[in-house]
């Protein structure tokens, strides 16, 4: 029997036919596609990689003339699939022709089936022909048991994500057009406006603007030092509103030398694993060690195609039955990873632990196969560490602590201690990304008298809620039902593209707020987070087969006609507030030479900061690099120039002139001599990827450079090294050489191995 393969990309059609044909396959092209063949009993194969959605949804050519279409007409215009990548197709229908069986072994999701349904009907196959190849990772015994137990395409599955791609098309094209035209900004500086990415960015907004308006309320807090050991406790009254009541209790408490136990218990409990990875935790676990949730799935699907790792779209928290675990930890035995699989693989049983969400299409993410840190390396070797290492936690033993705690009466007063001990560690001894703080209190006796070494009364202020980063509002995105977990890194992406967001923690631009805010007072339900989950969840069941395709369609048709309707209607509105707020962003401030306008411009090279006088004023200077900046409306006190508040992760904000060779920015940034060349001067400068560090301003005649610490505030002393002569800077309270060869830099110490103290056990309550 003739068999034709398709898959989603080149990588997975070179991986399965490896599998498939024991590495004994050849490769071909047929009508300048590649195509791998091979023999397996006694049928022959033909294998073919797709590029994704080789097939483009989008409207007819003359729908794109933004200027002679209204943006409403598109809400029910037709749509048409486009092919881009037509040797691939017209190589499917060649092969086809011959093919006894049609194959699709694509990702098994909504975009998978998607993808595989649409080719294969554009290329006119006969569909009595055509099977599914369903695996969750490409492992030769998972694949192997795919194509041995075919199944029939679901095409429920493919209309759930082609209603998406209708839909979010729809609203896409429609938005953008309005809001883009109402507020002049077209060509290359439209303004983007998404079904889910409005929704997302509101959230963010909405978060900004409680932060903003937030006033801290002051509190105080009594806090006490007991026994030799010093432990600490705090009034069980904790925290007083009024300080007044404060200081009576503090009073009451004055002079007071010894604190009367009135209760101490011990209790040990289990401390338990996390939960398998699903999607959503490995991003946001990836972005806590620093890789950024676009780049995590990049890596993830390189490591899924390259065999290391199951399919990493997936809400799964549960290990199916299925799953051997002893087989994966047994795969893991020659890894470098070797001596903690051997300590998991020692317990008499493996119970692994459980999330939440348990579904049937994808088990949680796991390792398949065996990276080693000396073939992959960066962020790629990173996030594997981090998958192997998470699953050895799921599937370790939980920890064990000892938690105490008691009260004491202070002349009258009670006080509360609290403390916390590990005595097993468990699974944190693979998954060392949760912190554990220890809080020590010695054994006490009820009724026993122990020294009160110090009270204080301190003040404190409540303080605003923390903004989300990358990973929290893909958590958020997740629990609201916004996007999937195939999309919603791609949309917090977008939101930085579009200049919505900056920084680290999702700063909201003025543009991105003004967008939002006209949309919500202009929009309708543009921004609702209950109407984008409301198409989630019809979309959701279109794949349940509880709803179809066209119906839903129009139900989206009709909720954004009446938006449309809203919009047009205030249209002044919508573009006055937005013209504004893109102005504020882009003002940096007044030009010290002819007293124009400093403002952000675009050019093909990158933004710079320009005079808005040119070409009478040339008057130009680039962005600081990978840093987030803010006008401050003030002057530079050497040039009359604007001054720039400079914000970098890791480092204090920072203000400084926007012109770089102002004398006052030199003052900042050079840290003295350069010993190599005695000419040049040693600066503090910044690469494209944010990371800082020192060089000769003789460059490219002089190549001394010198690695810098990436966080915290270095203090410029203008002092040389006495052994080396490389500049010395200030760190905190201490001093430095920069010259990481100085002899006056200490060495690091090799790092002792943790040792386990104690054995896990079942919960015991002890009251003394």
């Amino acid at each position: 029997m003739k068999r034709l393969v398709i898959t989603e990309k080149a990588n997975a059609a070179r991986r399965i036919s490896t599998i498939l044909s024991d590495e004994k396959q050849e490769t071909t092209k047929v009508d300048g596609a590649t195509v791998i063949t091979f023999t397996r009993g006694g049928d022959e194969f033909s294998v073919i990689g797709l590029r994704g959605h080789i097939i483009e949804l989008d409207y007819p050519e003359h729908y794109n003339n933004w200027s002679s279409v209204p943006p409403e007409e598109l809400i029910n215009a037709p749509q048409e699939k486009l092919v881009k990548a037509k040797n691939i197709l017209s190589a499917i229908r060649t092969l086809s022709a011959e093919a006894e069986q049609i194959i699709i072994a694509t990702d098994y999701d909504r975009e998978g089936e998607l993808i595989g349904l649409e080719t294969v009907r554009l290329a006119a196959v006969n569909m009595e022909n055509v099977r599914r190849a369903r695996f969750s990772a490409l492992t030769k015994m998972e694949v192997e048991n795919a194509f041995d137990n075919l199944t029939l395409p679901d095409a429920k599955l493919a209309d759930a994500a082609e209603a998406r791609q209708i839909i979010d098309l729809t609203w896409g094209a429609v938005l953008t057009r309005m809001v883009s035209i109402y507020s002049g900004q077209l060509g290359r500086n439209f303004l983007s406006v998404g079904r889910v990415q409005s929704p997302t960015l509101r959230l963010l907004i909405d978060r900004h603007q409680e932060i903003e308006d937030f006033v801290p309320d002051p509190f105080w807090l009594i806090k006490g030092s007991f026994a030799t050991e010093g432990f600490q406790g705090e009034h069980s009254d904790n925290p007083f509103w009024d300080k007044s009541e404060a200081e009576k209790k503090m009073d009451g408490c004055k002079g007071v030398d010894k604190a009367k136990v009135l209760s101490f218990s011990v209790e040990e409990r289990d401390d338990f694993p996390p939960s398998p990875f699903s999607t959503t935790l490995m991003l946001t676990e990836a972005n806590r060690i620093g890789i950024p949730p676009g780049l995590a799935m990049k890596l993830a699907e390189d490591l899924y195609t390259s065999g290391f790792i199951s399919y990493p779209r997936t809400d799964n928290t549960v290990y199916p039955k299925s799953l051997s675990l002893k087989g994966v930890l047994n795969r893991l035995a020659d890894s470098d990873f070797s001596k903690e699989v051997a300590e998991v693989l020692d317990q008499e049983t493996i119970r692994p632990s459980r999330g939440k969400r348990m579904t049937t299409d994808h088990p949680p993410i796991y390792p398949t196969g065996v990276a080693s840190s000396k073939k992959i390396k960066g962020d790629k070797w990173k996030l594997y560490e981090l998958v192997v290492r998470r699953f050895l936690a799921t599937v370790a033993p939980a920890g064990r602590v000892e938690e105490k705690s008691c009260t004491l009466d202070v002349g009258g007063e009670i006080f509360e201690a609290k403390g916390q001990k590990l005595l097993f560690e468990g699974w944190r001894r693979y998954y060392p990304h949760y912190r554990f703080t220890e809080n020590l209190i010695p054994n006490l006796e009820n009724g026993s008298m122990v020294d009160v070494k110090d009270l204080a009364m301190e003040q404190d202020e409540t303080r605003p809620p923390y903004r989300f980063n990358q990973g929290s509002i893909i958590q958020e995105m997740e629990n609201l039902n916004l996007g999937t977990k195939s999309t919603r890194h791609d949309i917090v992406g977008k939101l930085y593209s579009r200049n919505y967001v900056q920084g680290k923690n999702l700063i909201p631009t003025p543009s991105g707020v003004a967008l939002i805010k006209a949309l919500q007072k202009y929009g309708s339900h543009i921004t609702d987070v209950e109407m984008t989950a409301r198409l989630e969840q019809d979309m959701e069941e279109i794949s349940q087969g509880e709803k179809v395709l066209d119906s839903v369609v129009k139900e989206s048709q009709a909720m954004l006609s009446d938006a449309v309707d809203v919009m047009k209607a205030n249209r002044n509105e919508i573009g006055e507030e937005i013209r504004k707020a893109l102005h504020e962003q882009s003002h940096i401030g007044k030009c010290a030479e002819c007293g124009g306008n400093i403002t952000i411009k675009r050019s093909r090279k990158g933004n710079f900061i320009g005079c808005d006088s040119y070409p009478d004023c040339t008057k130009a200077f680039p962005m600081p690099r990978s840093a987030m900046i803010q006008p401050t409306e003030e002057g530079c006190t050497e040039c009359g120039m604007p001054v720039l508040r400079v914000i970098r992760r890791g480092q204090p904000p920072q203000e400084q002139c926007v012109d770089p060779d102002c004398s006052s920015n030199k003052e900042m940034n050079d840290l003295g001599k350069c010993p190599k060349c005695n000419e040049g001067t040693v600066r503090m400068l910044f690469s494209r990827a944010g990371k800082r560090f020192a060089g000769c301003s003789s460059w490219p005649d002089c190549d001394q450079t010198y690695p810098l610490p990436l966080r915290g505030k270095i203090d410029v002393l203008n002092e040389q090294c006495a052994e080396c002569n490389s500049p010395v800077i200030g760190l905190g309270e201490r001093q430095q050489c920069i010259n990481p060869e100085c002899p006056t830099r200490p060495k690091k110490a090799a790092k002792k191995p943790k040792a386990t103290t104690a054995k896990k056990g079942k919960t015991v309550k002890k009251t003394v």
